[in-house]
C-alpha cells in the first residue's frame, strides 16, 4: 500500500484546477490564502493594473462615480447647514409705506401718482372658511401637510420656464408669504436662495395658521387692494367675513393675475377669468371641501365697478391703466413687481396733443350730449394718436372720467370696426396683384358691381353671402376708387373674395391688427369690419399705411426709472408689413374718401388727409380713422348702457338721427389734428403709386349680374398682371353667419355721406347732395355710363367718374397723377 494519502472515491484528481507547467524560476502557488513566493523563497509582487485604453478612459470608474456623489452631498449639506445659519429672519419689507408710481408726459411733467397703499389686516379668524378653502384650491392645496419648500415643484417649474412651457411658479404658500412680507418680487437667484432658507426657518418658528393668515393679508388682488379685506371692498363692497364662497373663489382666482382677471375693467378677459374660477370651485369638490350640489348652483358672481381714487380722475386713470397694461404686457415688469411702487414712468404722451384731443372730443361730443335726450346717456369716446415715422402714442382719450367711466374706450375689443377695416382689403388687393374673378387686374380704376344684394361669387360659384349697401342703395358698375368713397359693401365684400379671405386676414395682421382679435374671421364678411379692434390697434394699422407700408408695434413708454436705476427697455424694431405701393395707393384713395368721399368732414384740419368712415352693425359705434403725413388718429363714438354695459345704438344721441363716422368722429379728429400740427410745416403725401393699368374694362355680365348665382365668367379682358390668388373655400362665411340677403352683416358697414347741419345723414348712399339722380337701379349707372356729376358734392365731378359714355371716358388717374381733362 502507498503512503500517499488516498482521494475520495470519485475524486480522481485534487479540488481546484490543476496548475499549468510553470517555467523555471516562476514562483509556485503557496498554500490556499498564502501568498505566492518564487523560487527563492521571496514574496512574488502583484502584477500591475493594466491601463484603460480607447473609449473606456472617458468612463469614470464607479470609485470616480461614488466619490462625487459623496462631494456632492458634502457640499450641498454643508451649504445647505450654512445658509441656514448666515440667513436671518428679516424684518418685515417696506411695501407696507411703498413709494409712488410716478406717470410722466414726455417732457417731464406729471400726469398721475398712484400711492395710495389699500390695505387692513385681519385675523385669519374673521376670513370664512369657504374663502380660505378657495384660497387653498387655487394657491396650494396642500399646504397644511407640506413642508415649507416644495423642492419637486420648484424644479418642475424650472423646467417648464426653460423649456418654454412659459413662467411657471413653483412656490408654496410659505414662500410666497416670505417674499410678499420679508423680500421683493425681484426675479434674482440671491432673493431666491434666500426665500428658501426664510421659508424653512419660519415654518419651523411660525404656526400654518399665522404663515396662511399672513399670506392673505399681503397678497396683491389688482384695483390697488393688498390683503383679501381690501379685496372684498374692492370687487364687492363688502367685509370678508360677508363674502359668499363664490365670491371668494373669484377673490382667489385674482392672484394668478390680479388685474388681468379683472371683468370689469378687462371685459374682452371674462372667459379666461371664468374658467379660472371654474377651476378654483372644481378644486375645492376635489379635496371634499364643497358639495357637487352646492357647486352645480353657483353662477360667476360679477364684481362691482371700479373706484378708483380722486388722483385718478379725468383721462390721469386711462393712462395709468393703459401704461400698467403695456409694461405687463411687454415684459418690462410684471404687475405684482409694478405694485411695489417707487417707479418713475415717462410716457410717449405730449401734453400739447393730449390737452388736444381732450378739447377736440369735448367741443364735438360732449358739449352737445344732454341730460334731456336719454340716448346720450350711453355715448362713450374713444380716441388715439401716434406719430407714424416714431410709433408713439402722442395722444389717448379714454372717456369722460376714469372715476366713472372705468373702462379705457382707446384699448377695449369689443366694438366693431365697421368699414374702416375696408382699406385693408385693397391694400391686399395690390399687395398680392389680385385680380377679379374674371381676371382684372384690381386698382383703383377697376369696375365693380355694386349691386345691393349682389351675392358674392367666389371660383366655384355663388358663395351665399350677400351684403346689404347702406340705406340699400344700388350703384351698379362703379370703380374702385368711387366705392371706396361711397363706403360700398357690395364692392369690398367681392374685392375680399377676390383676394382671398386668408389673405386679406394676413395683411389686416402685417398692418398692426392683433391676430387675436375677435371675429378677425377670414370670410367676405370680413371687409365689412365685423373685427373688433381696439381703436389704439386700428390706430398703429392705420399708422403703417401713412409710413408707406413699414410697420412697428406702438410704444407707449419713452423710459422707466426706480431709485435712479433704469429699467431695460425692448428696442423696437420694424419691417415692411406691404410693399410701399401698396400702402401709397391705398392712401391715394383714401385721400379721395376725404376730398369728396363720406369723410369731407376731415377737410377742417386744414391739412392733406386720408380717412375712412366706419359704423359698427345696429349704429353701436361710428368711426373715423385717418392721418397726415405727420400724424395718424382714430375717433371712435361708442354706444353702452351705463347700468348694464350693454351696447347700444346712438340712434338720437347728439341730438341726431344717426351718428355716423363722417359726422362727429370726422369733426373731431379734424379739430383735434388741426391743433396738433399747428405751428408746425404743411406737408404732402409724397406717394410711390401702383403702376397704372390698362385693365379697365367693365366686369364681364355673367360675374355682375345682380343676385347672379351661375358660375361667373372666367374670360380675362386681359392678360392679367399676375396669377389669380387661390380659390378661397365657396363655403358661406361663419362668422358672421350667412345672411338671408336681406341685411349687411355689419349694418351696413358704411358710412355714406358727410354730415349735414350738424352731422345728420340725410338719406344713404350720398345723399346730401350726392347721387341726386335718385335711385341707381334701372338707368342711373347704367353700363357704367354716369349722366352728369356722380357725386354733386364733388366727389367725382371733378373729371374722375363723369363725363364720357365709355369706360375709359369713366376712369380717374391714380392718385397724385392728373386723369385726362383733370385740372
Amino acid at each position: 500500500m502507498s503512503d500517499e494519502p488516498q482521494q475520495q472515491s470519485g475524486d480522481p484528481e485534487p479540488r481546484g484546477r490543476r496548475p499549468r507547467d510553470l517555467p523555471a524560476g516562476a514562483a509556485a502557488p503557496g498554500p490556499q490564502g498564502a501568498p505566492a513566493t518564487d523560487t527563492t523563497g521571496k514574496k512574488q509582487k502583484k502584477p500591475r493594473r493594466p491601463k484603460r485604453t480607447g473609449w473606456r478612459r472617458a468612463v469614470p470608474t464607479w470609485r470616480m462615480v461614488l466619490g462625487g456623489i459623496i462631494l456632492i452631498a458634502l457640499v450641498l449639506i454643508g451649504g445647505f447647514i450654512a445658509g441656514y445659519q448666515l440667513v436671518d429672519i428679516p424684518s418685515a419689507n417696506a411695501s407696507a409705506t411703498a413709494q409712488s408710481n410716478v406717470y410722466l408726459y414726455k417732457d417731464g411733467s406729471v400726469i398721475a401718482r398712484d400711492g395710495e397703499i389699500n390695505r387692513e389686516n385681519i385675523k385669519l379668524a374673521q376670513v370664512p372658511l369657504t374663502v380660505q378653502h378657495a384660497v387653498l384650491a387655487a394657491e396650494d392645496r396642500d399646504f397644511y401637510s407640506e413642508r415649507a419648500v416644495d423642492i419637486k415643484a420648484m424644479f418642475r417649474a424650472g423646467w417648464n420656464t426653460a423649456t418654454g412651457k412659459g413662467k411657471q411658479g413653483g412656490s408654496t404658500i410659505t414662500q410666497q408669504y416670505v417674499k410678499n412680507y420679508y423680500l421683493g418680487q425681484e426675479q434674482t437667484v440671491a432673493r431666491k436662495i434666500k426665500e428658501f432658507f426664510i421659508a424653512i426657518k419660519l415654518n419651523r418658528e411660525e404656526s400654518k395658521s399665522h404663515i396662511f393668515e399672513g399670506y392673505l393679508n399681503t397678497s396683491y388682488f389688482g384695483r390697488n387692494a393688498y390683503g383679501i379685506q381690501a379685496a372684498a371692498q374692492a370687487y364687492y363692497s363688502k367685509d370678508i367675513g360677508n363674502i359668499t364662497t363664490a365670491e371668494g373663489a373669484y377673490l382667489a382666482s385674482l392672484l394668478k393675475a390680479p388685474s388681468a382677471y379683472d371683468v370689469v375693467t378687462h371685459p374682452e378677459n371674462k372667459g379666461t377669468a371664468v374658467a379660472r374660477w371654474n377651476y378654483v370651485l372644481n378644486g375645492m369638490v376635489k379635496e371634499k371641501w364643497l358639495s357637487n350640489t352646492r357647486r352645480a348652483a353657483m353662477t360667476f358672481p360679477v364684481p362691482g365697478p371700479v373706484k378708483p381714487a380722486n388722483s385718478l380722475s379725468g383721462q390721469r386713470g386711462y393712462i395709468v391703466q393703459a401704461v400698467e397694461d403695456y409694461l405687463v404686457q411687454n415684459d418690462i415688469l410684471d404687475e405684482k413687481t409694478l405694485a411695489t411702487r417707487g417707479y418713475r414712468i415717462t410716457t410717449t404722451l405730449e401734453k400739447k396733443n393730449q390737452d388736444a384731443l381732450v378739447k377736440a372730443v369735448n367741443d364735438n361730443v360732449m358739449a352737445k350730449t344732454t341730460t334731456e335726450r336719454d340716448a346720450d346717456r350711453n355715448v362713450r369716446v374713444g380716441g388715439a394718436s401716434i406719430n407714424p415715422a416714431t410709433g408713439h402714442v402722442v395722444a389717448m382719450y379714454g372717456g369722460i372720467d376714469y372715476t366713472m367711466q372705468y373702462v379705457n374706450n382707446a384699448t377695449r375689443t369689443d366694438y366693431q370696426v365697421g368699414s374702416t377695416f375696408k382699406p385693408f382689403v385693397f391694400t391686399s388687393a395690390v399687395a398680392n396683384d389680385s385680380t377679379t374673378q374674371d381676371g382684372r387686374r384690381i386698382t383703383p380704376n377697376t369696375f365693380y358691381d355694386g349691386t345691393n344684394k349682389r351675392m358674392v361669387q367666389g371660383p366655384d360659384g355663388p358663395t351665399g353671402y350677400a351684403p346689404s349697401n347702406e340705406d340699400d342703395v344700388n350703384y351698379g358698375p362703379i370703380t374702385v376708387r368711387t366705392a371706396t368713397d361711397k363706403s360700398v359693401n357690395a364692392v369690398y365684400a367681392q374685392m375680399a373674395e377676390d383676394v382671398g379671405p386668408g389673405k386679406v386676414r394676413q395683411t389686416a395682421v402685417n398692418l398692426g391688427i392683433p391676430k387675436d382679435t375677435p371675429d378677425l374671421t377670414a370670410s367676405p364678411s370680413i371687409a365689412l369690419g365685423p373685427a373688433t379692434a381696439s381703436v389704439l390697434d386700428m390706430t398703429e394699422a392705420y399708422a403703417t399705411l401713412a409710413n408707406h407700408g413699414r410697420h412697428g408695434a406702438h410704444i407707449l413708454v419713452d423710459k422707466v426709472t426706480k431709485d435712479g436705476t433704469t429699467v431695460d427697455l425692448p428696442d423696437r424694431s420694424t419691417k415692411q408689413a406691404v410693399s410701399r405701393q401698396a400702402a401709397d395707393t391705398t392712401t391715394s384713395i383714401l385721400q379721395s374718401v376725404v376730398d369728396g368721399g363720406t369723410g369731407t368732414a376731415a377737410q377742417g384740419a386744414g391739412r392733406p388727409a386720408a380717412g375712412k368712415t366706419g359704423t359698427a352693425e345696429e349704429d353701436k359705434a361710428a368711426w373715423f380713422a385717418g392721418y397726415t403725413p405727420d400724424l395718424a388718429t382714430v375717433i371712435a363714438v361708442m354706444g353702452q348702457d351705463p347700468t348694464t354695459g350693454v351696447q347700444k345704438p346712438l340712434y338720437g344721441a347728439l341730438g341726431l338721427d344717426r351718428v355716423n363716422g363722417g359726422g362727429t368722429p370726422a369733426e373731431t379728429w379734424a379739430q383735434y389734428t388741426g391743433a396738433a400740427l399747428r405751428g408746425t410745416p404743411v406737408k404732402d403725401f409724397t406717394l410711390d403709386l401702383e403702376s397704372d393699368t390698362d385693365d379697365t374694362g367693365l366686369p364681364s355680365e355673367a360675374s355682375t349680374a345682380p343676385g347672379n348665382t351661375g358660375q361667373p365668367s372666367r374670360t380675362p379682358s386681359r392678360t392679367p398682371s399676375s396669377t389669380a390668388p387661390s380659390a378661397p373655400p365657396s363655403t358661406p362665411p361663419t362668422n358672421p353667419s350667412a345672411p338671408d340677403n336681406s341685411t349687411a352683416t355689419t349694418g351696413g358697414g358704411t358710412d355714406t355721406g358727410a354730415s349735414t347741419n350738424g352731422g345728420t345723414d340725410t338719406g344713404g348712399g350720398d345723399s346730401g347732395g350726392g347721387n341726386s339722380r335718385g335711385s341707381d337701379t334701372g338707368g342711373g349707372e347704367t353700363g357704367g355710363v354716369n349722366t352728369g356729376g356722380e357725386d354733386n358734392r364733388g366727389g367725382d365731378s371733378r373729371g374722375g367718374d363723369s363725363g364720357a359714355a365709355t369706360p375709359g371716358g369713366l376712369l380717374e388717374g391714380a392718385r397724385g397723377t392728373h386723369a385726362p381733362g383733370r385740372p
